[in-house]
């Protein structure tokens, strides 16, 4: 038997962390599969969502013709579905529809009927100036009954969604309880990549644990896992000798089977491994809470329980004075954010609150990150205003952790980024274990020759 060369000190570092780096992937492999699928095909649940229901996102605007007031758009709302419009999403495409968020009083029985009349008529498909394609047929405005009917928020709860015609203050539908095959698919799937479908699991199946925790728990703990094994990738794919590395970008196409397996592992593994990181990195916040509170201090943006955040400024409420129209709100926050976006104001809780306005950038590369304007009702003079750029990095981080696990950073850039990064992730776990029973069958092969070879010498 030839003697064994001793190993360097990287050789055997190597060795250690290729070993952590295959048990973790053996050990969360198929939960990694199951959560990194399912959140491919969420990465674009919005536009498939808006693909399915096309009737609830877009109008074809009437040759110039100018939206109504919004003001008339509030009175038809709050006329059609009986609740209190909180607030106002106002696209910069014209061709969009506004969205209006209400929130309805509980018990309210004559808004609860004109909230389902609101919402009868659209769903009976009438067509109003500007309206793209049928509305409804079935597909929004039904709910189930005690759990918050299509139009019939309750007190407490999120405001419901209504998509209206800016054109004609016609509401479309509830798109908040949109209803089919595409929205029922996409629930799916996100029960999945948070929950594995345990929360579709009535009886506990862990004594009292709640299904939907367990289900958390176990998707937090194989990301954690996940993070490690990308961690321990990195330094298992820097090759010893730096000529060696332009081995590691490549495939090798035209070799076997088991050597283009392994190129694709370390390959793509390397290509898409920052954008791994950080959907690992991110995405156990929402399964423990010591794990949102550790991010949130390593960041230096936590804030203890009973922590109270510096108070909004009001208005200066003048007697007999009245509010602007919000039209000219959003003239004043024109003149501070100069650029082109989407509006979301936030309306007034009373006579003093202040009018909120955020504004995001609109397009292909723009940022999910918006910038926020305070105006005093009565003079819309600014009385605070947030750029999002402007704020520290780890705050703009802070802030943008959900961004950062969806892929929504950067438009729809960073999402086809992130799309083709959980496509990667799906397969890493498919391609490493391929690796490992190689390796195993080689393993065996070497101890079947060696045996006979030691009988020999002996």
């Amino acid at each position: 038997m030839k003697p064994t060369t001793p190993k360097s000190a990287w050789q055997k570092t190597r060795k250690f962390f290729n070993d952590i780096h295959l048990w973790i992937g053996l050990g969360s492999g198929i939960i990694v599969i199951l959560v990194c699928l399912s959140g491919t095909l969420y990465v674009f649940n919005t536009e498939f969502k808006e693909m399915a229901n096309p009737e609830l996102y877009k109008v074809n605007a009437p040759a110039a013709a100018k939206p109504l007031p919004i003001e008339s758009l509030i009175k038809q709302v709050k006329e059609s579905t009986g609740g209190k419009v909180v607030s106002i999403k106002i696209p910069a495409d014209p061709n969009r529809t506004y969205q209006f968020m209400v929130r309805m009083k509980e018990g309210d029985k004559e808004g609860k009927d004109k909230a389902k009349a609101g919402q009868d008529k659209a769903l009976a498909g009438k067509e109003g100036p500007g309206r793209e394609g049928k509305a409804g047929k079935g597909k929004a405005g039904k709910g189930k009954d005690g759990k918050g009917k299509a139009g019939k928020p309750e007190e407490g709860k999120r405001p419901s969604a209504f998509a209206v015609n800016p054109y004609t203050g016609e509401v479309i539908g509830n798109i908040s309880e949109v209803k089919g095959a595409t929205a029922s698919f996409m629930k799916t799937m996100f029960s999945l990549h948070r929950w594995l479908l345990l929360d579709k699991v009535e009886k506990p199946i862990f004594g009292e644990l709640e299904n939907r925790k367990l289900g958390s728990y176990i998707t937090g703990a194989a990301t954690i896992l996940f993070t490690l094994g990308v961690i321990t990738g990195m330094v298992i794919w820097f090759p010893q000798r730096i000529k060696s590395w332009k081995q590691g970008l490549k495939v090798k196409w035209s070799g076997s089977w088991k050597r283009t397996n392994h190129d694709l592992h370390n390959s793509l593994g390397f290509y898409s491994c920052i954008f791994l990181f950080l959907m690992g990195i991110t995405g156990p916040q929402w399964s423990f809470p010591w794990y949102r509170e550790a991010l949130r201090k390593s960041l230096g943006t936590y804030q203890p329980e009973g922590f109270e955040p510096p108070k909004d400024p009001v208005s200066t409420v003048v007697a007999g004075a009245a509010p602007l129209n919000l039209s000219d709100y959003l003239k004043k926050a024109d003149q501070v954010l100069s650029y082109q976006g989407d509006y979301s104001i936030s309306l007034p809780k009373d006579s003093a609150s202040a009018i909120a306005i955020m504004k995001n950038k609109t397009g292909f590369f723009a940022p999910a990150a918006g910038d926020k304007v305070l105006l005093d009702q009565y003079t819309g003079n600014v009385l605070k205003m947030e750029v999002f750029s402007d704020k520290p990095f780890n705050e703009r981080v802070s802030g943008s952790i959900k961004a950062l696990h969806l892929g929504d950073v950067y438009g729809m850039f960073t999402k086809i980024i992130y799309f083709l990064a959980c496509l990667i992730a799906t397969s890493l776990p498919v391609t490493g274990t391929l690796i490992w029973l190689n390796k195993l069958k080689k393993k065996r092969k070497k101890k079947v020759k060696e045996v006979p070879a030691m009988r020999l010498s002996a």
